[in-house]
């Protein structure tokens, strides 16, 4: 079977390769990218996204997989076209659709015979439905079978080769058992369950998990905030919920805001369509104003110490997103960082992989370096925005010796509260209080049977 996957960013690349992995034998990856091209042809991943760079050489070697930017040639003759261009939000929260409509005007062009077309773009409900009638509509061999299915991804960045390989699900939205069938036997080889619905069924689980999880991670900054009124901790709290199997233990941990390609988007994105058709999600909307507001947390509490950031040394800690990635869209750093430009602060940051990106924003208006103690040397003031591993295991005592004023911000609560007050730190995190280590305890009396 001949796959051809339009477009190679998170979902694309890590689609193909994947697909490619688990036994599928004809890939061919389309970008309009060139230079991008040439680069994946050389086994260079253009993205930072573990274990992808080595399968992408794996399988590139074994021929499996191949990249270009001659779409008529990939699409011609193929069985499975899977769409996985960008949608980013327009001004107003919805989708933009539009590389998916001039994906779908070139297939219309190219194709040869009966073809299935994939779409694991995020897409609103309708979306298949619509790309199907004008494929259709624009089709010049009216004889060739065409039809949409929706198959969309679950992949989280740093993670994304694992979560394709071996996630919770494969949800396919079909209309026919032709397109059912395709979808089956690529499938066949990952170990997941496989779900079929129909195709706005498909689209709305995609959005409805993503927002779902927006949902806890707002909650839990809420309830962080709180906890600082009323004296409670948010670790304490959250590691009593996450005992309730109903509510599990993850993305129970407070924060400064999620970020990145999806949450944002897709909470955006399906707020404005429930208000397109008339009805408010009032649960999203407040997600996406508690997230919004978290993300000026640190600035906020800065400011009580601050009367103006002008001529401070301030130094950044962390600038992508979340670890495990180089993505800084919608990162917290990046709103911080335009509030204390603004204010004229001498801003050093540091990340590990993810000041490419930033340069591309600010340039030379921030000063970058691969060292934390570069970085925070002489500052006043620091600001940790992700939670790198290098960061969360630094030594405390550095901050005291190396800053003018040991004054730390952390807005993914990376260090023990004690450690940093007994290293003469002024250390502000989110939601916690002081853990009396005597008090604080987990006693687990159930016996090996019941565990």
């Amino acid at each position: 079977m001949k796959i051809a996957v339009a477009g190679t960013g998170y979902v694309g690349l890590v689609t193909g390769v994947c697909l490619a992995e688990n036994g599928n034998e004809n890939i061919m990856c389309v970008d309009v990218d060139e230079e991008k091209v040439n680069l994946m042809k050389k086994g260079i991943c253009p993205i930072f996204e573990e274990g992808l760079e080595e399968l992408m050489q794996k399988n590139y070697q074994k021929g499996r997989i191949d990249y270009t930017t001659d779409y008529k040639s990939a699409y011609k003759d193929s069985d499975v076209i899977i769409i996985a261009v960008g949608t980013p939000e327009k001004t107003d929260g919805s989708a933009n659709l539009d590389a998916i409509k001039d994906v779908a005007m070139q297939i219309t062009e190219c194709i040869t015979k009966d073809v299935l077309v994939v779409i694991k773009s995020t897409v609103p409900m309708g979306t298949n439905e619509k790309i199907e009638k004008l494929i259709k509509e624009h089709l010049i061999d009216k004889n060739i079978r065409v039809e949409i299915a929706s198959n969309p991804e679950f992949l989280s960045q740093g993670t994304a080769v694992k979560d394709m390989l071996h996630g919770y699900r494969i949800v396919c939205g079909v209309e026919s058992e032709w397109a059912k069938e395709i979808l089956q036997e690529i499938y066949k080889n990952f170990d997941q369950p496989i779900l079929i619905t129909n195709r706005n069924s498909a689209e709305m689980i995609k959005y409805a998990s993503n927002d779902f999880l927006a949902l806890k991670i707002s909650f839990m900054n809420d309830i962080a905030n709180l906890c600082e009124i009323v004296g409670a901790d948010i670790e304490e709290v959250a590691l009593g919920m996450s005992y309730d199997k109903r509510i599990g233990n993850k993305f129970l941990k407070a924060g400064i805001g999620y970020g990145g390609s999806c949450f944002p988007k897709d909470t955006k994105a399906l707020h404005w369509l429930a208000q397109f058709k008339g009805y408010e999600l009032k649960t999203v909307k407040a997600a996406i104003e508690v997230n919004e507001n978290q993300k000026l947390k640190l600035i906020k509490k800065a400011a009580e110490y601050f009367e103006s950031f002008e001529g401070k040394k301030i130094a950044i800690l962390g600038l992508t997103f979340k670890p495990g990635t180089d993505d800084i869209r919608e990162a917290p750093s990046i709103s911080n960082i335009k509030y204390l430009l603004e204010d004229e602060a001498d801003i050093y940051a540091y990340d590990p992989v993810g000041i490419k990106n930033v340069q591309k924003i600010f340039g030379d208006s921030i000063k970058y370096s691969d060292s934390i103690e570069d970085v925070i040397k002489d500052a006043e003031a620091c600001f940790i925005m992700t939670e790198w591993e290098d960061v969360k295991n630094f030594e405390l005592k550095k901050y005291r010796e190396l800053m003018k004023r040991p004054l730390i911000f952390d807005g993914r609560n990376c260090y023990d509260l004690v450690e940093a007050k007994n290293e003469g730190l002024e250390y502000y995190s989110l939601g916690r209080a002081p853990m009396n280590p005597e008090i604080t305890t987990v006693i687990d009396n159930r016996n090996k049977e019941q565990k």
